[in-house]
């Protein structure tokens, strides 16, 4: 009598099927974890870049305001303009004479550097001049230091007596002025520079940032 063939055993359609079904997805709920992990990722670098471009920012303004000195200057008309003035009524936002510029190759310039900052649409720049007393000729360089600034307010305090807090020892600004310019009855003399200047920044995705600054002493 003839031997049996081997029976062939295997996988039927429908446990291929299956395996497929579960195969595609574990592949899926992986994808997804995989997907969530590199957004939430992503999401972290851009806010701590954003984070850092703010941290920046407020680092700059810092160091213009520590490092300003009661220069005034002549702007492109000829007409004096303050060592400082910023604010509301201000031609800049805030515009100031700072020292420390450092001259690494010599050039025959002074330390000393005119800044304003202003804010074109949504951006928050930083302009600087060559010189002090400029000219009609004079070209500015614009640097953008922060996006997505949807205000920016000063407010800045002329006497040292009239620093005063609240109860739950806030800055009490009643008393502080919204613009720091010369006396319109005599644009040409000079004001003297605050004793602080307090800085709102309304950022876009950030709550609003305020900073008290104090001028060094002269």
């Amino acid at each position: 009598m003839a031997p049996n063939p081997r029976r062939v055993t295997g996988f039927t359609l429908i446990e291929v099927l299956i395996a497929i079904a579960i195969t595609a997805f574990v592949a899926v709920v992986a994808y997804n974890a995989l997907s969530t992990v590199i957004m939430g990722t992503e999401q972290a670098r851009s806010q701590a870049d954003r984070l850092q471009d703010i941290n920046r920012t407020l680092s700059t303004v810092a160091r213009d305001l520590r490092l300003t000195v009661n220069r005034p200057v002549r702007d492109e008309f000829g007409l004096i303009d303050s060592a400082l003035t910023g604010g509301s009524l201000a031609r800049e936002i805030l515009s100031l004479t700072r020292s420390g510029w450092h001259n690494t190759v010599d050039t025959p310039r002074s330390v000393l550097q005119r800044v304003a900052y202003r804010l074109d649409d949504d951006k928050l720049l930083r302009v600087t001049y060559p010189v002090l007393d400029r000219t009609v000729s004079t070209e500015p360089v614009e640097t953008v230091l922060l996006e997505g600034v949807r205000e920016i307010e000063l407010q800045f305090l002329g006497d040292i007596g009239a620093l005063e807090f609240d109860r739950q020892l806030n800055v009490d600004r009643r008393y502080w002025q919204d613009s720091w310019i010369a006396d319109v009855a005599r644009p040409d003399v000079p004001v003297d520079l605050p004793v602080a200047v307090w800085l709102r920044l309304d950022v876009e995705g950030w709550d609003q940032l305020e900073r008290l600054y104090v001028l060094a002493p002269l």
